[in-house]
């Protein structure tokens, strides 16, 4: 009986030694992916980091708590130094503008409330750096991203982290099938954030410690409005405040300093019943305010669609799935009707308040962690 000589996988699904597995990592500088680089390098892959600068300009270089500022590729630079991989620091300025930030200030000009950390991750850090992999002759690319890769009947699956508090599936559901058979995702089964700080401290890397990301990189300190005035001038443009009725309540100063939801900074007082912002009218510079009640949505219309499936989107009239409509909601109970590829109706089983067009819609599989893709809510 002859004997089975295929070599056994190494932890990336290859069968070759570490040794003989060249792998690029995106490093942001912070401390998920510098960990993922150190992991894999200790296991003694041939590792490659790249760090893209993404953002060079005013108060975002030196912010703390946004990715890919200056600091952070000083931060990645210096781990890869103390760990013995190649580093390298990419010019992607230009591609991050044209890709994200125009499209960015465009839908937010256009009474959107877009997600920019999603196109990145589509246009920029899934597309072109992963090109640049391959063509560092990389197997494979893994990045610090908590969410799961996990092998299926049919290939790679994307699901849900096991820490539910860090997952980020909210904003990788674009990711394809292509990328996913190339990205790796070490960090998705951790059970916290700790013990990925535990790993850092087990690796002695300077920034165990170092404040997690939690602004968009080019909007320092969370003011969306003083970006788009800075990126498009004429968007400051005054209009009214107005009921469902047309009936102007209130002037306002720019559409783009009001987003779906809101209650508080309206100027408008004296009223029975608190109003909200129900619908941004950007060619009429007009906040239309509405009760409470009119948040509530329960059909939302989905372009752009990205799926994930076993079976062809089309293959149904109906997918019983949950979805999640905000990154910070938990996935709820909705009938997904495909209108074609890349289309759709969301039907929610029970009404969500704020559901706002620009936002993601992420397909979850009721009964399990995967994620079936998702598409972007627009006004139908």
């Amino acid at each position: 009986m002859p004997l089975d000589r295929t070599p056994p996988f190494n932890s990336l699904g290859f069968a070759k030694a570490p040794a003989d597995t060249r792998v690029v990592v995106a490093m942001s500088g912070g401390v998920d992916s510098s960990v993922v680089a150190a992991m894999l390098a200790e296991e003694g892959y041939d590792v490659v980091g790249v760090t893209l600068q993404l953002y060079d300009h005013g108060a975002a270089l030196a912010k703390k708590g946004a990715c890919c500022a200056g600091i952070d590729i000083h931060d990645a630079r210096r781990v890869a130094e103390d760990m013995g991989f190649p580093h390298y620091v990419l010019d992607y300025e230009n591609v991050f503008k044209d890709a994200v930030i125009d499209e960015f200030a465009d839908s937010y000009l256009g009474g959107a409330t877009p997600v920019p950390c999603i196109r990145c991750n589509e246009r920029v850090k899934f597309k072109d750096l992963l090109e640049t992999a391959k063509d560092l002759e990389a197997d494979c690319m893994a990045t610090g991203h908590y969410i799961q890769r996990l092998m299926g009947e049919n290939g790679p699956e994307l699901h849900a982290a096991a820490d539910a508090n860090r997952d980020q599936s909210y904003f990788l559901f674009s990711t394809t099938p292509e990328q996913l058979a190339y990205l790796r995702f070490p960090l998705g089964h951790l059970p916290s954030k700790d013990a990925t700080r535990a790993l850092a401290e087990k690796y002695g890397l300077r920034v165990a410690n170092k404040p997690d990301s939690m602004d968009i990189c080019f909007v320092p300190d969370g003011d969306y409005a003083s970006v788009i005035r800075k990126l498009r001038p004429e968007a400051a443009a005054p209009g009214n405040i107005v009921d469902t009725a047309g009936n102007v309540l209130a002037a306002h100063d720019g559409v783009i300093n009001y987003t779906i939801g809101q209650r508080r900074g309206l100027g408008i007082g004296g009223l029975a019943e608190p109003l909200y912002v129900v619908r941004l009218d950007a060619d009429r510079r007009e906040v239309v305010v509405g009760p409470k009640h009119m948040l509530a949505t329960r059909t939302v219309p989905i372009k752009e669609i990205n799926w994930l499936g076993d079976a062809p989107f089309t293959s149904r009239e109906e997918w019983h799935v949950a979805v999640r409509v905000r990154s910070t909601r938990p996935p709820v109970d909705a009938v997904l009707r495909p209108l074609s590829d890349t289309t759709a109706e969301v039907e929610l089983l029970v009404a969500e308040e704020g559901v706002s067009p620009g936002q993601a819609c992420v397909f979850y599989d009721p009964d399990s962690s995967r994620i079936f893709g998702g598409g972007w809510i627009y006004r139908g």
